[in-house]
């Protein structure tokens, strides 16, 4: 994958071994939503495995294989492991795999609940379960101490990490820490020659503290699709029009603009409690062959699906309701973590 001697974090949209989910279960907040949630997931596990294996750790194998049995998965890409947990966010408490001079390494940054706001311990050392039950085949894997969600970078493949500073430089992660340390971290692990940073944007109801992920993907090397609230009277307008103007100066490695791509703004949508939830379509799967797009019963949907799928040639787009994963504050991007191809599940 990568010359020897070059570290290399890949970019999303490369070919994949598989992705990872964490099933929700009753003794994780989705306990009076189970009903809800569970169909969500099983639609994602379904169409992931269309195209490639998914890994799910599950506190009741059995449970999810009889779910998705009748769901129709393509059950011979289903990899179930028994495990305990506390929620279902594995972008963010799942491995980070890096090519390592020429080998693939899994990273298993520490976890702390998005900055001690959630329990997290079960979570925290899921990785590390899993490795040890050969989840992801022979690779290696280092434990990094220091706080890292995957839902807080975006990787071109190419050396480049967009970020948000709202995020990795919350003293809630890792105490105080400055810009510098944060790209020498980069360098040191994903081999980094540039972090692009966004300082402006954040949604309603996200608990991550701005992940990118919420708010700016890379497509492709020189194309970023981001959100962008076209209703002045919403709290939202200003702060994403400040984020689309960062976005505007950004150059990519070869000095030009970037491709920019506005996103669709959703209706707002609210829990019982009439807390906003934040509804976004910048948390988009990208998988071998598709991209999983969250849907939200929104008029909005159906741009959001085709500007996205602009964005991908030849891939199938497929929307996902996700209007019961975003009752806690985190949408389908969130709940996976693709593993690169060379990881043998």
């Amino acid at each position: 994958m990568s010359g020897h001697g070059i570290i290399r974090l890949p970019a999303e949209w490369e070919l994949q071994s598989a992705v990872q989910l964490t099933w929700p279960h009753a003794n994780s907040d989705w306990a009076d939503t189970l009903h809800d949630v569970e169909p969500c997931f099983d639609s994602i596990a379904v169409a992931i495995s269309r195209f490639e294996p998914v890994i799910i750790a599950c506190p009741n194998p059995e449970h999810v294989k009889s779910r998705l049995e009748r769901a129709g998965a393509t059950m011979e890409r289903v990899r179930l492991y028994q495990a305990e947990t506390n929620d279902t966010w594995a972008r963010d408490h799942g491995p980070i795999t890096v090519d390592r001079h020429g080998a693939l390494m899994l990273l298993d940054f520490a976890f702390n609940g998005w900055g001690g706001k959630f329990p997290a311990e079960l979570d925290d050392a899921l990785t590390t379960a899993l490795f040890a039950k050969k989840a992801f085949g022979e690779i290696l894997m280092e434990s990094i101490p220091v706080v890292l969600e995957g839902g807080a970078i975006e990787s071109d493949g190419r050396g480049t990490i967009l970020t948000t500073a709202s995020c990795v430089l919350n003293e809630n992660r890792n105490g105080e820490t400055s810009e510098s340390q944060v790209e020498f971290l980069f360098r040191e692990h994903f081999g980094a020659t540039r972090v692009l940073w966004v300082n402006h944007g954040h949604l309603e109801g996200d608990d991550t503290d701005g992940h990118i992920d919420t708010l700016a993907r890379l497509c492709d090397a020189n194309t970023i699709a981001y959100v962008a609230c076209n209703r002045w009277r919403d709290k939202h307008y200003r702060p994403l029009k400040e984020m689309e103007e960062e976005l505007k100066a950004m150059r990519t490695a070869e000095g030009k603009p970037y491709t920019l791509v506005p996103l669709p703004w959703p209706r707002a949508c609210y829990d019982s409690d009439r807390h906003r939830l934040p509804a976004t379509y910048a948390n988009f799967l990208i998988i071998n062959g598709a991209v999983l797009v969250p849907t939200y019963n929104d008029p909005a949907d159906t741009k959001a699906l085709e500007t996205i799928g602009a964005c991908f040639p030849g891939r199938e787009i497929i929307g996902i309701d996700c209007r019961p994963l975003i009752v806690q504050h985190g949408s389908l991007h969130c709940v996976t973590m693709q593993l690169p191809a060379g990881v043998a599940v």
